[in-house]
């Protein structure tokens, strides 16, 4: 038997794809504005009660709620969305997920460099981002330098020792009580020589910073790299009220701190805590995941109820609308209806309950005007998921709704395989 042609199948998901999202907006969901913090926190809760950090979702759903406020800028409510690259993830070793904290500021995994006895606390911090080496020049070409007596070797000695002197003081004159030294592959970047005069000059040194961390932390304390000495002025210096060392409790690891930042950028740093790396790599996902519902809210600011209510009251309105449709299109709307039902059905078959009697008794709230009706799993019936606070963002539901109906329409406009050996 030839049935309708696959074309006509895929144009007519696609409409009712559409219907679906249609549905959703106007009859299931509901406005939400992000100066809304409560409600936020919710959906994100409802994000992490499957995580394995469920258990500390008190903590981390507000952390990922203003992590992701912070990066709006001063007028919220003309946000569209949100970059995510935007929020620096610092994991520490050691503690519990308890100890997780938002910083206003920015955090470097390590401590400073204090081999030469240099400062570990700054107040009123002017930071300088240098990416010039503070050690010896070097030669572009390999080469050796042969030295016949100690006169040339205490020359060579006082040269470097007045050529490192003199770019410390270039440093110094320009203002800065802080300097950040990237990491270079090319020779050293610092040496204890300078490091010596530094602290000799009270600047709190950090080592090390990664090139691919450069643009996020001249965004987070308002300064600019400096890839030459003579470049270094006080107008390319950052500010911060307070920076230095603090000793994480669980661990006795440091960490350097910069709070007070001006932040033109508008960026967040979160500091992760976690008894080993499994937990510390589990407790970064989830947190991500929660980010990702406060950008999906940020996105589009409408919330739905879970538990399989959108699901079930989109298949039910779908069902009437294919009633009110002729031809090929009132097929196709009720077989897309009754897949929609599969997930209520699915998320009551794996909570331990009775599916058919669960969907039935779920249609039925629906079709009773009961737009917030799902499966609450943990009593074994239907209830309010508004009341329970079990929400997620709309634009969760009709991506997946939108994607999964392109999915399908392009398998069925495959017309052969062509298999290659």
């Amino acid at each position: 038997k030839r049935g309708p042609p696959p074309a006509m199948i895929a144009s007519s998901f696609y409409k009712a794809a559409e219907a679906c999202t249609s549905i959703l907006k106007e009859n299931a969901a509901r406005p939400v504005e992000l100066s809304d913090r409560e409600s936020l926190v919710n959906a994100v809760q409802t994000c992490l009660s499957s995580k394995v950090v469920s258990q500390n979702s008190d903590l981390l759903a507000p952390i990922a709620v203003d992590s992701v406020l912070n990066l709006l800028g001063d007028d919220p409510a003309k946000a569209t969305n949100v970059d995510l690259r935007d929020i620096r993830m610092v994991e520490q070793l050691g503690g519990t997920v308890d100890d997780t904290e938002l910083v206003k500021g920015l955090v470097f995994d390590k401590g400073s460099t204090k081999t030469a006895g240099g400062p570990s606390q700054i107040e009123n911090a002017k930071i300088a981002l240098i990416q010039f080496c503070l050690s010896a020049p070097k030669t572009d070409m390999d080469n050796n330098v042969v030295v016949s007596d100690y006169a040339a070797m205490d020359r060579i000695l006082r040269d470097e020792r007045k050529y490192i002197l003199n770019l410390c003081k270039k440093i110094k004159k320009s203002g800065a009580n802080v300097v950040l030294i990237q990491k270079s592959i090319l020779r050293d970047a610092y040496n204890e020589l300078s490091l010596h005069f530094l602290a000799k000059m009270g600047i709190l040194v950090v080592t090390d910073v990664e090139r691919t961390d450069v643009e996020f932390v001249c965004r987070t304390l308002g300064c600019t790299p400096v890839p030459h000495v003579d470049s270094l002025s006080p107008e390319k210096l950052g500010t911060a009220e307070h920076v230095g060392d603090v000793v994480l409790p669980g661990s006795g690891h440091k960490v350097v701190k910069f709070v007070g930042v001006s932040n033109p950028g508008h960026t967040s740093t979160v500091l992760l805590r976690g008894s080993n790396d499994l937990v510390l790599a589990e407790a970064n996902r989830s947190v991500h995941d929660a980010q990702c519902v406060v950008r999906s809210l940020v996105k589009q600011r409408y919330l739905i109820a879970g538990g399989g209510a959108a699901e079930t009251e989109a298949s039910l309105r779908l069902r009437e609308l294919a009633l009110e449709t002729t031809g090929l299109d009132s097929h196709c709307f009720k077989a897309y209806a009754d897949a929609l039902e599969v997930i209520p059905y699915t998320l009551a078959e794996n909570a331990g309950l009775k599916p058919i009697d669960i969907v039935t008794e779920l249609r039925k709230a629906h079709a009773e005007g009961m737009v917030g009706a799902g499966i609450n799993v943990k009593k074994g019936r239907i209830s309010d998921m508004y009341d329970l606070n079990v929400i997620q963002p709309l634009l969760v539901t009709t991506s997946a709704i939108k994607l999964a109906t392109e999915t399908v329409c392009m398998i069925l406009k495959v017309d052969d395989l062509v298999v290659v050996m």
